[in-house]
């Protein structure tokens, strides 16, 4: 039955308000919808648009209970919100998309890679860690390096340590016990490349954008370069894997899929998010529909849009805070200097070193020429 109402605007209720709910928001509004926006502070990225906006979170019943009345049907812009919560949210009637089942196989990393390699999907070895397993049977099983990782709350290098002695695996250990209690270790992959595919689906169709390859700052994505520059093989195997790693889980609505690329030409499936992604970010301009209009689509069941290029090549390169201050670009005529650049601030009132503060994207034929460009643009932005 369709959520779509035809006496009043529909109100796409997004459970989050950071630059991912901004982003999906406007192209709701863009396409006609209205947005209500749960988050636990007030003006947040995404809040800032709309008067629906709550405040408070999944765990205050009150608000909980008026952010679903005001909603018609509701998505989430992170998996972080305990499952148990959406299906409080399923019960009261209002459909949630993707819904408390999918979100259940993946918001514990250590549950999404069991149900990712029991579906026959290529992940890297990985171990529980419990009180009976210490760092000699880990060594064991994984190799010399290993990952230790929390299952859950971890993104952006946050809640992982790369573990090459014993020493650093006690430190690790107690460092990331404190985050979560509950850990799991991952057997370390010598990859060539980090690949990375957006997938969305309906009940109808399911869509693949190209396969785009991103490098790191810090364990933070920094640079999404689209197409990979990789074998068609490689293209096609990652995109086929994508595929059933979203029915794996019964997923529908948009969903980021992260790859290791071997030099073998094999791939492994490293991590998936339920919803838009930074790597897909410069699907914006860089595709006829964006990620998040294709998730607004998804998120209503309507038909989605066409997910190939505009052009050739695209780069986008995340703007992250360089000092601690205002939350504002102080440099907007250095910034915009090239005429073809497309620039995004996401709103947010403070900058902090390292924090995901804008992107910006440069489309072109020739690769090396607007990698270069974006490169110098990145360095001069002060933000």
């Amino acid at each position: 039955m369709s959520v779509i109402r035809k006496d009043r605007k529909t109100v796409i209720g997004i459970l989050g308000g950071g630059q991912l709910a901004r982003m999906s928001a406007m192209q709701a509004i863009r396409m006609g919808f209205d947005i209500a926006i749960m988050e636990k502070e007030k003006n947040s990225p995404a809040g800032i648009l709309t008067k629906k906006e709550f405040i408070g979170w999944v765990d205050q019943k009150e608000v909980l209970d008026e952010f679903i009345r005001a909603s018609d049907i509701i998505t989430l812009e992170n998996e972080f919100i305990d499952y148990r919560f959406l299906e409080y949210i399923e019960s009261s009637g209002k459909q949630v998309i993707p819904g408390s089942k999918t979100i259940s196989l993946i918001q514990d990393k250590f549950v999404q890679k069991t149900t990712m390699n029991k579906a026959g999907i290529p992940v890297t070895k990985f171990i529980d860690i419990t009180e009976k397993v210490n760092y000699e049977l880990i060594k064991n099983e994984l190799g010399n390096r290993f990952i230790l990782k929390s299952k859950k709350m971890g993104y952006d290098g946050y809640g992982n340590a790369a573990i090459k002695n014993k020493n650093e695996f006690n430190e690790a250990l107690q460092r990331l016990s404190k985050r979560h209690s509950q850990l799991y270790a991952e057997k370390f992959v010598p990859f060539v490349k980090e690949l990375a595919i957006m997938v969305a689906r309906t009940s109808k169709e399911i869509v693949t954008y190209p396969v785009a390859e991103t490098i790191q700052r810090n364990h933070i994505c920094h640079t999404v370069i689209a197409p990979a520059v990789v074998k068609s093989k490689v293209i096609n195997k990652v995109k086929k894997i994508a595929i059933e790693a979203v029915r794996a889980i019964g997923g529908f609505g948009i969903f980021g899929i992260e790859f290791f690329l071997l030099n073998d030409d094999s791939v492994l499936l490293n991590e998936i998010a339920p919803r838009p992604h930074n790597t897909g970010h410069y699907t914006i301009e860089g595709c006829t529909i964006s990620q998040f209009e294709n998730h607004i689509r998804a998120v209503l069941g309507l038909p989605l849009g066409n997910t190939e290029l505009v052009q050739p090549f695209a780069v986008m390169m995340n703007l992250l805070g360089k000092r601690n201050d205002v939350g504002v670009l102080q440099n907007y005529s250095e910034a915009l200097k090239n005429k073809n650049l497309h620039l995004h601030i996401y709103g947010k009132e403070e900058s902090k070193t390292g924090r995901k503060m804008g992107h910006i994207t440069l489309l072109g034929s020739d690769l090396e020429t607007i990698l270069l460009q974006a490169k110098k643009i990145e360095r001069k932005i002060i933000l």
